[in-house]
């Protein structure tokens, strides 16, 4: 499986298409016109903090992933004909075998299901990549996303420390 031209399709709950694919640098603007659709409260939860700017550092970051140590996919729906990203997920190899995992969704496409199917896909390309643990820190009162994580069918373990929850899925 060649993470950097992943690509796939599927239906969400309420029947339309979304389109899940490999990030690519020249989604630049559509990514940052996705954070502009985040409210505070999706913020924090995602980054910990209501960050409305990112240096150009961190842009780097985001966008210019290598797909063996950096993978990320975006969740692609069309609105007025248009492809618009709505979302995206990513995982960072921290140790061997084992990757730090991430999800956002702007907020006028939360609770349709998109981070579920995000996961689903991330996961396939993980153990395809020899992974064999995905690892992320969430906020306790961001109930959506440890909802994911115990519905994704991945043996999930959980420890509390200091106003994070510690999510441990073995893949």
């Amino acid at each position: 499986m060649e993470a950097a031209r992943y690509q796939a399709t599927e239906r969400l709950r309420d029947g339309a298409v979304l389109e899940i694919r490999a990030l690519r640098p020249d989604d630049r603007a559509a990514m940052l016109a996705s954070i502009g659709r985040f409210s505070n409260q999706a913020l924090h939860r995602r980054f910990f903090a209501p960050k409305r700017n990112f240096s150009e550092r961190e842009i780097d970051f985001y966008l210019n992933v290598d797909f063996t140590s950096h993978v990320a996919l975006v969740a692609v729906l069309s609105e007025g004909g248009q492809p618009v990203i709505v979302g995206g997920s990513r995982y960072v190899v921290c140790r061997p075998g084992c990757a730090e995992v991430a999800f956002a969704i702007d907020d006028p496409h939360q609770k349709r299901g998109i981070a579920t199917h995000l996961i689903k896909h991330l996961i396939g390309i993980a153990r395809a990549a020899g992974l064999r643990e995905f690892v992320a820190e969430v906020l306790p009162e961001n109930v959506p996303m440890l909802k994911v994580f115990e519905r994704c069918g991945l043996a999930m373990t959980t420890k509390h420390e200091r106003g994070v929850v510690h999510v441990a899925l073995a893949l």
